[in-house]
């Protein structure tokens, strides 16, 4: 993922991002703050670009139409360009848990995966496999946090994930409430919900809301033209207003994912012979590579069950996965609230037990067989 060479290469929530500019610029930018907005509005990237702001070295000013002097960064300088090494997150990831996978067994216990490209920037991404922000990362970052700046005006902390151990999320409270006063702790959370309110009490909040379809579709029209008109239309009505989840957006890997979740539905929708189901889920192994085509699975089970939801409440405007609504609706015109209500619970239940290791197969069968009780 390349940086935007400017503010106003960002894409959408404009008058979010000009006031955080011009906080920049008048040094009130706040010192714990969460950045909240669905997968792929930018929330990262925009954490990147506000901290080559307040670290540019050449500290440049554009002026707002209000006349507000708005902080932006020159993109070149020392530490503009070591802080826009960490726009490949994923790789940055791989690459420290690769270093970790060369350690002694006694070390890897202890060593967590932090991401650094700039000695004053330190980027917290949840650590595999469990996926979550642990203490030993938060323990990095109260240490570092005590240390002053060495090459930039401040000290930043991304936390790229409100998914945190218990432990971790106590342990980060008082740094939040009482930061020195050249430390920035910025926290990307999909949901809010997920961080506990004694985290969300100590910080202030910023929300980049999701585009209209219709905005979502006119971009794409310029930035993806290889792509036709009936796959626009689909992306932006999946991308759930996120423009970088749409311009990123693998089509093919959903609709894979949403053919597996259709077979889960339609086994529970049938008894009899559920031999289609147990070939589809055999597949899901153990391993990186099977979790993370379990996450594509659940999520697209996740937006279908929301659109059957939006069938029986009488909103088929709303529905996402356009391009199959007729078979939604005859799932609509199958099953009740409480069906649907079970379903979805049964999907935690199959994400919660993930997280605990238990065989991703096994889970998905079990789920579907819930599913077709529940419907019968």
């Amino acid at each position: 993922m390349a940086l935007p060479s400017s503010f106003s290469e960002f894409l959408g929530n404009p008058s979010t991002v000009e006031s955080l500019r011009a906080a920049i610029s008048a040094g009130r930018l706040p010192h714990s703050m969460i950045v909240a907005g669905p997968r792929g509005a930018g929330k990262y990237t925009l954490a990147l670009m506000l901290t080559m702001a307040l670290q540019c070295e050449q500290q440049p000013r554009e002026i707002a139409a209000d006349g507000r002097p708005l902080a932006s960064f020159c993109g070149v300088c020392r530490n503009c360009t070591r802080i826009a090494e960490s726009a490949e997150l994923e790789t940055k990831v791989e690459e420290a848990v690769a270093a970790r996978e060369e350690m002694r067994e006694t070390d890897k216990k202890d060593t967590r995966v932090l991401v650094q490209t700039h000695p004053d920037v330190l980027i917290l991404p949840p650590d595999p496999p469990q996926l979550l922000i642990k203490l030993g990362q938060v323990r990095t970052l109260i240490g570092r946090s005590q240390r002053t700046p060495s090459e930039a005006p401040a000290k930043v902390f991304v936390i790229t994930s409100a998914s945190f151990m218990k432990e971790a999320a106590n342990s980060l409270l008082k740094v939040l409430e009482e930061p020195p006063t050249y430390v920035h702790i910025l926290i990307l959370a999909e949901n809010l919900g997920e961080l506990l309110p004694t985290i969300r009490s100590r910080c202030a909040v910023v929300r980049l809301g999701a585009l209209p379809a219709e905005e979502i579709e006119a971009l794409l029209t310029r930035l993806r033209p290889e792509s036709n008109k009936t796959e626009r239309a689909l992306l932006a009505r999946l991308s759930e207003g996120a423009v970088g989840r749409a311009l990123g957006f693998n089509l093919a890997e959903y609709v894979t994912a949403r053919a597996d979740a259709l077979i889960i539905l339609r086994s529970a929708m049938q008894s009899g012979d559920h031999s289609v189901l147990f070939r589809m889920t055999e597949t899901y192994r153990a391993g990186a590579e099977g979790q993370a085509k379990t996450t594509a699975l659940l999520r697209a089970l996740a937006s279908v069950l929301e659109d059957i939801l939006l069938l029986q409440g009488g909103a088929p405007d709303r529905v996402r996965n356009a391009d199959i609504r007729k078979e939604l609706q005859q799932f609509a015109d199958s099953v009740d609230f409480a069906w649907l209500e079970a379903a979805v619970r049964g999907l935690d239940a199959v994400q919660s037990g993930l997280r605990r290791n238990l065989l991703r197969s096994l889970s998905l069968d079990a789920f579907a067989a819930e599913l077709g009780t529940a419907a019968r």
